[in-house]
């Protein structure tokens, strides 16, 4: 017989059983290349304890960590995307992959919305997921934002947006890309009426969506390392025809360079979220209106922030 066709066969061991891991048991850190157990991870908040590399995670793990503790009230949680395109990848139609996606993830699409309290501040969030077709905006997406501004503008509420994106998705064409003036326009709008928008960059948040809402918030916070940018580092490199600087578009790169404001670990980012949303509730009376009292019954008369206690025109 040929050596050609002759089977191959397994290698032979001395009889010697290996000990079985459980599935999930160790998470390799993508970081420092650390084996780390998955408990361990879950106390950390999913971030390495030896390098402090941030672990991509689902929207509700994420919102856990950012909201306070039974707060959260879901919102819009019945939209889901139709297929006006009649689009079909190289693998499946559209509807066959969002199917797939909806399975894997247990979201109908790649947000999750509602309102909750940061801090026992009053806010409208909404949180990305990288895990439902990697976190892309497509119209669904795309009207959750629209609606969690609309909702704080409503109910005078501060508005939080956690990106975790690639961006537009492509699946749904012009229809995505239109999401990008639809949620600024709202922004704009949210501006006006003098209540703050608080934009969480984690890893990674990227094109049409950094191009549009995730760049627009009154105070900009980054997770350490997270990718932040518009077109990638291959593309970039490509067009200019020359090399780019170590870190280029990580957080620590786009901080250096003002387009983002903060850069706050993980285990603090409630803590820092607090922080801030006091800063503008206190300097907004309460998130109220001009000329009129806060509609928050927890608001108390304290001080504004620069000391001045008449009310906010």
């Amino acid at each position: 017989m040929s050596w050609l066709k002759r089977e191959r066969r397994g290698i032979k061991s001395r009889g010697e059983r290996k000990p079985e891991v459980p599935e999930g048991l160790w998470t390799k850190c993508e970081g420092c290349g650390e084996a780390l157990f998955q408990t361990v991870l879950e106390e950390n908040l999913w971030t390495c304890p030896k390098c402090d590399h941030h672990f991509r995670v689902p929207a509700r793990t994420y919102l856990g960590f950012l909201a306070d503790p039974d707060s959260f009230e879901e919102r819009f949680a019945d939209l889901e995307a139709a297929d006006p395109l009649e689009f079909r990848d190289a693998k499946m139609r559209y509807p066959e992959r969002l199917r797939q996606a909806q399975k894997e993830t247990g979201m109908k699409d790649a947000a999750l919305s509602g309102v909750a309290t940061i801090g026992g501040k009053p806010v409208s969030l909404t949180i990305m997921d990288f895990f439902f077709m990697g976190g892309s905006m497509g119209s669904v997406v795309g009207e959750k934002v629209a609606r969690s501004i609309e909702a704080a503008i409503a109910e005078r509420r501060a508005l939080v947006i956690v990106s975790a994106t690639g961006g537009a998705r492509m699946q749904e064409g012009i229809l995505s890309l239109m999401q990008m003036a639809k949620t600024s326009a709202l922004l704009a709008r949210l501006q006006d009426t003098r209540l703050p928008f608080l934009s969480i960059l984690t890893d990674p948040s990227t094109a049409g969506v950094l191009a549009s809402f995730a760049s627009l918030g009154d105070v900009i916070v980054a997770e350490p390392k997270a990718l932040v940018g518009f077109a990638g580092a291959r593309v970039i490199r490509q067009t200019i025809g020359e090399d780019l600087p170590p870190g280029f578009q990580r957080a620590e790169f786009v901080l250096e360079k003002g387009f983002v404001d903060l850069i706050v670990h993980r285990k603090r980012m409630r803590d820092e979220a607090s922080r801030l949303l006091e800063f503008f509730w206190r300097s907004t009376r309460g998130f109220a209106a001009p000329g009129l009292p806060s509609p928050h019954p927890t608001y108390t008369d304290l001080p504004a922030v620069d000391g001045d206690n008449r009310p906010t025109r």
